[in-house]
């Protein structure tokens, strides 16, 4: 399995699992037991009884692969559109700040392309096109270093001396 690059089985691993299926329908044709046959394909026994299954319902034809999984929903095509309209930034589509966040994607791919995505969808489809989570370079300009440093002189010191001390015998 090839999760971090989008999931799913390469072609030719999804090749070699169909040959897999396709030599045990042989010798379902010749009448030998799950067990002995899961033991020579080193797979599972349930995995052979599936495939029995699905031979006997629709012939060796059944077990030949259905290709992936899912296909994207956004075609390389409308992710280069997608990406067209992330560079002109989230003041161009009515956000005050200058944060893309993963909501904020979604409801952009939804009235864009008319196609709704889940955030770990969104997340998955920016991973699978090269796209990382970001952290802010430069600290935000509303940044008060003033009133940091007096929360920090006033503040944490209370809250510090609120924990309880840790001594031998006390829990």
């Amino acid at each position: 399995m090839r999760y971090p690059q989008g999931g799913g089985l390469t072609a030719e691993r999804q090749q070699f699992r169909e040959g897999l299926r396709l030599r045990a329908a042989e010798r379902f044709a010749r009448g030998e037991a799950s067990s002995v046959i899961a033991k020579d394909l080193r797979v599972s026994v349930r995995s052979v009884q599936r495939w029995r299954q699905t031979w006997e319902e629709g012939g060796p034809r059944a077990l030949r692969s259905q290709g992936p999984a899912s296909l994207p929903r956004l075609s390389e095509k409308q992710f280069a559109q997608l990406e067209a309209e992330l560079a002109k930034g989230p003041a161009a589509r009515g956000w005050q700040d200058q944060r893309w966040t993963l909501g904020r994607i979604k409801t952009v791919i939804g009235r864009r392309f008319h196609l709704t995505y889940t955030i770990q969808g969104v997340r998955k489809l920016l991973v699978r096109n090269g796209w990382s989570c970001q952290v802010p370079v430069r600290r935000a300009l509303e940044r008060d270093d003033e009133a940091v440093a007096g929360w920090v002189k006033e503040t944490w010191p209370c809250a510090e001396d609120s924990r309880r001390s840790v001594e031998p015998g006390s829990s």
